[in-house]
């Protein structure tokens, strides 16, 4: 067990400094290639072959995902045809850490001719392919984590954080926001983080457990069951919240009050209780709920009257929480 660690942590440690060693990279030719990119009134086109075509499959994903229109483009499959794809208004990423393939060779002439410009993310910025192009990201790195310095390793991830680094300074530049984003990722978990709100999820109507500040425990007991929510709001004869009882609470105060149940709401709820609306993001809710270690909380409307209750259950099947 102890040689397995041992690999792993290597394994990670020169992966980690194989990318922390690219920040030496960022000169003159990582600041052309975010201005060509940044200019680019056609598609990025990510090309690559191997190990390096998938960490460019990556990267292009990565850059339509934060609002820079981007395509892959496999080296062979331009070499036979798709070089159709690539239009004069373009702007090619060519990956190769040896910059020395076959294919890299035949490639960089036609797209020259094509006069599209052309950046490359290498790890050999002084090969011969890539004479005659736009500029060159220097991504070398001192060794393959691979023990045998062989198999590509540490080199493709740095090509891929590198990528990432070219990506995200784009997109910060070209002002994408948040709210772009949402509508960029209407599905999945981080749709759901950026566009759900409070009102989506809450629990309303008959959900929602209310109970007058004039009641006994033993009645707001029976909301709470009732709807199997665990707590239950409290609000005063003019429907605007006054309190907050849990079962958390109920739990806490039947180990040392025999005489709970039959108390009034009032003397044992919590007063000025945390309250959201039903405006704000879900992922909102989750880090309020978060901040003060509760598990639910009251829903207001802007009369201060409990519309809803907002469970952390629901934010976690929604995968939010």
């Amino acid at each position: 067990m102890t040689d397995i660690f041992k690999i792993a942590k290597e394994t990670l440690k020169s992966e980690a400094q194989s990318v922390k060693d690219q920040l030496k990279h960022l000169d003159s030719n990582f600041e052309e290639a975010v201005s060509l990119i940044k200019n680019c009134k056609g598609h990025v086109v990510v090309v690559g072959l191997g190990k390096s075509g998938l960490v460019g499959r990556k990267i292009s994903a990565t850059m339509s995902s934060i609002g820079v229109p981007s395509v892959f483009l496999h080296i062979s499959e331009g070499l036979h045809g798709d070089l159709g794809m690539i239009m004069s208004d373009d702007v090619v990423i060519m990956l190769s850490y040896s910059g020395e393939t076959e294919e890299v060779k035949r490639i960089i002439p036609a797209l020259i001719r094509m006069k599209v410009a052309i950046i490359s993310m290498t790890g050999n910025p002084k090969a011969f392919a890539w004479k005659g192009i736009n500029c060159i990201i220097d991504c070398s790195v001192e060794k393959e984590a691979c023990p045998y310095n062989l198999a590509p390793t540490s080199s493709t991830t740095a090509l891929l954080a590198m990528g990432d680094a070219l990506a995200l300074t784009v997109s910060n530049l070209k002002g994408f926001k948040k709210e772009h984003l949402a509508v960029l990722h209407p599905l999945g978990a981080i749709g759901k983080r950026l566009t759900m709100h409070v009102s989506d999820l809450m629990r309303k109507g008959k959900q929602n457990p209310v109970v007058k500040q004039n009641v006994a425990v033993e009645d707001a007991l029976l909301v709470m069951t009732g709807t199997k929510i665990g707590a239950v709001s409290v609000v005063d004869d003019d429907g605007k919240i006054v309190g907050f009882f849990t079962d958390g609470d109920l739990r806490r105060r039947l180990s040392f009050d025999e005489k709970l149940l039959k108390k009034s709401i009032t003397s044992v709820m919590t007063k000025y209780p945390k309250v959201i609306t039903s405006e704000i993001l879900a992922i909102e809710a989750a880090e309020v709920l978060k901040k003060y270690n509760i598990d639910n909380i009251p829903v207001i409307n802007e009369d201060r009257e409990p519309i809803g209750i907002l469970d952390q259950g629901d934010l976690l099947v929604e995968g939010i929480a």
